[in-house]
């Protein structure tokens, strides 16, 4: 939570169906799939799921051959929403984990003023560093810095624990470049929206902006693959029902700006034709980058 401080379908549908009355993915039996390999048939969940020109293909079958008579390199890989597929499909979400935890750690080794030198405020006198700061005074890196800080143990607590479990299979479906690029965008979106509608001097910082945002990705996901909505619709709901209660003191905005921004950056990671899918997977998120500028520049010459 952000505080102030204080891909086409398979070959076999498995139809708006619950998943354990499915069988398992033969690399994750507990994961429930109507999608099977259309070399080998056997049933694979998102995270195995290889595009091919006709279905998806389990990861052997594409290591052992492209199927047309080329070398296996000639096939690369691919993730349900056209990125490599990697060996570690959750290395990316990792890295983020460690990033946001090594900067909680020199948050509490340095104290309030670094967390005041980079946390999202409009623009207010600090008293902590003695002079008027803010992003309407130049300082726009605060829109991507707040993303990685923290108010306190239980904040990055349910804010980790929400980027592994939401994270990790959001990376495997989408490959590594889509979904940090989702992370960031999102992330940056909820900023924006922050600082288009707090109070200047209302100060907000938390990766939730970017969290949200993969949890929309994650529902247009599931839709996709027509998985059963119903956890990912409970989860958002409880999460939507803390954010706009007053006694938590969360910045709503950036909940609702990283959402909004995921699920559109979903649609088109995982609904974007095959031919024309990294043009329309980045172009969108280019749209959703020039709205975060336009509302930079508004907000900015509100309060200068």
């Amino acid at each position: 939570m952000d505080q102030a401080p204080g891909g086409p379908q398979g070959p076999k549908d498995p139809g708006p169906q619950d998943t354990h009355s499915l069988p398992g993915c033969y690399r994750h039996p507990d994961r429930g799939t109507g999608v099977r390999c259309t070399r080998c048939d056997r049933p694979i969940c998102p995270e195995c799921m290889v595009s091919a020109s006709v279905g998806f293909q389990c990861p052997e079958c594409v290591r052992g051959g492209s199927g047309t008579g080329h070398a296996p390199s000639a096939s690369r890989p691919r993730t349900l929403a056209g990125g490599p597929v990697t060996a570690d499909p959750r290395l990316l979400t990792k890295v983020l984990l460690g990033i946001n935890l090594l900067i909680f750690l020199v948050q509490l080794s340095l104290g309030a003023r670094f967390t005041d030198r980079f946390d999202l405020i409009g623009l207010a006198y600090v008293p902590q560093l003695g002079s008027v700061e803010g992003v309407a005074d130049g300082q726009w890196y605060r829109l991507l810095t707040s993303m990685f800080l923290h108010s306190g143990y239980v904040h990055i607590l349910f804010n980790m624990l929400s980027l592994w479990w939401i994270g990790g299979p959001l990376e495997a479906a989408l490959g590594r470049a889509r979904y940090l690029a989702l992370y960031l965008v999102s992330g940056l979106a909820g900023s924006a929206l922050t600082y288009l509608i707090a109070d200047a001097n209302q100060p907000s910082l938390g990766a939730s902006g970017a969290i949200f945002g993969l949890f929309g990705a994650t529902a247009v996901l599931m839709r996709r693959l027509r998985y059963d909505m119903r956890p990912i619709i409970a989860l958002l709901v409880i999460n939507l029902i803390f954010t706009f209660n007053p006694a938590f003191n969360i910045s709503w905005e950036a909940h609702v700006g990283g959402l909004v921004a995921g699920v559109g950056i979903g649609y088109a990671m995982v609904h974007a034709p095959r031919e024309r899918r990294t043009l329309i997977q980045y172009g969108v998120c280019g749209l959703v980058l020039a709205a975060v500028v336009v509302a930079t520049l508004v907000r900015t010459a509100q309060l200068t």
